[in-house]
């Protein structure tokens, strides 16, 4: 391949990953534009989880093989079978610069060093391939992973001159890999509350509508948990804002906790003292299991006074749920139940009878200052 053509594959690679809005996205560019610049017929990236001892394989590109997806869950291979991956993961290139990219052939040893692999030989018979080029993926100063690059049985081997191009490429890879981590950390710190770790407001939102949008298509149930922390303003004024902060991290550890009782719940702190739990999915029920267990350990905590918790669930009668608004109300004039009558268990909309109090009070018109969230707290004894 020419310096002009392989110019072009290299911007075309950056390019392809600078455009991934996803990490999946990413790896599965990074793999294909490896695959076309060493005009391979198959590609895989994998990374390295150091705390598991393994090279667990993120995507799959070209030709794949019977076993080989395109994003698998759970091809993973021990790094003590492959000698040349255990040196470069525990870095031992560092004294003397970055790690070189290898071939290995069907038939045995090939360009570059460590030259032959049994396991890599094997592989490569198994699936009809004549030959890879491994090439080494350093991230950050760390071994993160591997690039691979295959043809199949007949095609060209690769020669030297494809191991030192594909060390090029698998150094593009890391630069766009690190520019994936930062934009999802950012995208993660957009979504995430500082203080306890949780989701905040926006991620709450974003995740609702979604889940509103799908119990109206397909009649999922949607249910929302909003929880008010008692006494937090008690421990500020009187032990500091540091113990109020612990408080509310302790909170939001317990409201993790119980919220594992529902699969896929999202556990979010909305500001201040207040947070919630979003479930869709799970029966109406579960959910007020999980906010009575909520309940029961945030009395147990050793700071604040507990919490009042409401719950709203399109699986209760509570009347068409057309948008998250609404639920939110229900949620919120439930909580306020809670809170007025010191309830030390949770207040479900839809269950005190066909003139449901809470229900009502959700649906009053704006203008009598009950409708959006907070405007309940003024009517509190």
């Amino acid at each position: 391949m020419g310096e002009d053509r392989r110019l072009a594959a290299v911007v075309a690679l950056a390019q392809g990953m600078a455009a991934a809005h996803t990490p999946r996205e990413s790896w599965r560019a990074a793999a294909l534009g490896a695959c076309r610049a060493l005009t391979g017929s198959f590609a895989a990236l994998s990374v390295w989880e150091r705390e598991l001892g393994r090279l667990r394989v993120l995507v799959n590109v070209g030709e794949r093989t019977r076993g080989e997806e395109e994003f698998p869950g759970d091809e993973a291979y021990p790094v003590h079978q492959f000698p040349e991956i255990t040196e470069f993961l525990h870095e031992r290139w560092v004294a003397g610069g970055e790690p070189n990219a290898w071939v290995e052939t069907a038939e045995g040893p090939a360009a570059g060093h460590p030259g032959y692999i049994h396991q890599r030989v094997a592989a490569l018979r198994r699936r009809g391939r004549g030959c890879c080029v491994v090439a080494p993926v350093v991230l950050n100063g760390r071994a993160w992973g591997e690039l691979y690059v295959a043809r199949s049985a007949g095609a060209p081997v690769f020669d030297r001159g494809d191991a030192d191009f594909a060390t090029v490429l698998a150094s593009v890879v890391a630069a766009g890999l690190a520019q994936s981590e930062r934009l999802e950390e950012a995208r993660r710190l957009a979504f995430t509350d500082a203080l306890t770790g949780l989701a905040n407001r926006r991620a709450v939102d974003v995740r609702l509508e979604e889940a509103i949008e799908r119990h109206r298509r397909d009649g999922v149930v949607v249910s929302l948990v909003v929880c008010d922390l008692n006494g937090l303003k008690r421990v500020n004024d009187t032990r500091g804002h540091a113990v109020g902060d612990r408080l509310l991290e302790r909170f939001g550890s317990v409201l993790s906790l119980c919220g594992a009782m529902l699969p896929g719940a999202l556990a979010a702190r909305l500001g201040g003292d207040e947070f919630c739990l979003l479930a869709v999915g799970s029966p109406g029920d579960d959910v007020v299991k999980a906010a009575d267990e909520l309940c029961r350990r945030a009395g147990e905590l050793e700071l604040g006074e507990g919490v009042a918790c409401g719950v709203a669930s399109t699986a209760d009668p509570i009347g068409d749920v057309r948008s998250a608004r609404r639920l939110f109300r229900l949620a919120d004039a439930a909580q306020y139940q809670a809170k007025a009558s010191r309830a030390g268990r949770p207040v479900v909309a839809g269950r005190q009878g066909p003139d449901d109090p809470v229900v009502r009070l959700a649906d009053e018109p704006v203008g009598e200052g009950t409708a959006e969230r907070r405007r309940f707290r003024g009517r509190r004894p």
